[in-house]
């Protein structure tokens, strides 16, 4: 089979995977329309970020080599992003889970590790980031991850994620249905849940009376604007 190489435009963002995993709608209102808005939790995310938004930053220390703000594609799963940290540990045996690095000895397994604002979820959104950064390393690397690593800003400790069958599974199926959604220009349809009241987009969607009909963020925001004008 011969795979065409895509333009950068043809990629989705790899951190609308954990958007759509939170909500589907909330993803397209984003990645589709193109509406954002700011809230206490992504200002606070982004603060968290900038900690280790640093592209020049590459140290090795000892058996550990750390890179930030590592940039990461995937033709497989047609995404594109940044990785927070990826961290390089030496290891004594070559193995389908190390790498050689240039002008370094020795064999090194591969760690991608995300920076979240808050502390570990009762669901698997940001382990399906985490696992969606290892597939694009997996990829651009030749190379095997079984784990990665977040942290969580709140409870400033590191959590161990196993990078299952099933993770990975769930990445491909949502970057399929993020692909055609795209290419469709289509927002889902509003369903109102509990953890609607912490998104960002929450006063913009509208979800307890956009449910019943409304199309498109668009669609609301002209409505709005035609009721005003009579």
């Amino acid at each position: 089979m011969t795979v065409t190489a895509l333009e950068p435009d043809d990629y989705l963002m790899l951190s609308g995977i954990q958007h759509f995993a939170f909500c589907p709608r909330q993803w397209a209102l984003i990645h589709v329309e193109q509406q954002w808005k700011e809230n206490v939790l992504t200002t606070e995310g982004n603060d968290v970020h900038r900690m280790v938004d640093d592209p020049q930053f590459d140290e090795t220390r000892g058996d550990k080599r750390v890179v930030r703000s590592m940039p990461l594609v995937s033709e497989a799963l047609r995404v594109r992003g940044t990785a927070d940290m990826v961290e390089f540990r030496r290891q004594e045996q070559p193995s389908p889970a190390t790498v050689v690095l240039e002008g370094r000895a020795g064999y090194w397994s591969v760690i991608p590790v995300e920076y979240k604002r808050g502390k570990p979820k009762r669901d698997d959104r940001d382990a399906l980031q985490l696992c969606a950064q290892a597939i694009c390393l997996e990829e651009m690397m030749g190379v095997s991850i079984s784990e990665g690593e977040i942290f969580y800003h709140e409870v400033r400790k590191r959590e161990k994620i196993e990078l299952t069958s099933g993770l990975r599974e769930c990445v491909a199926k949502i970057t399929v249905e993020m692909t055609k959604m795209h290419a469709e220009s289509r927002t889902p349809k509003a369903v109102y849940k509990p953890h609607c009241r912490q998104c960002s987009l929450v006063s913009l969607c509208q979800p307890k009376w956009s449910s019943r009909g409304a199309k498109s963020a668009a669609a609301y925001v002209e409505q709005w604007i035609g009721g005003h004008r009579q």
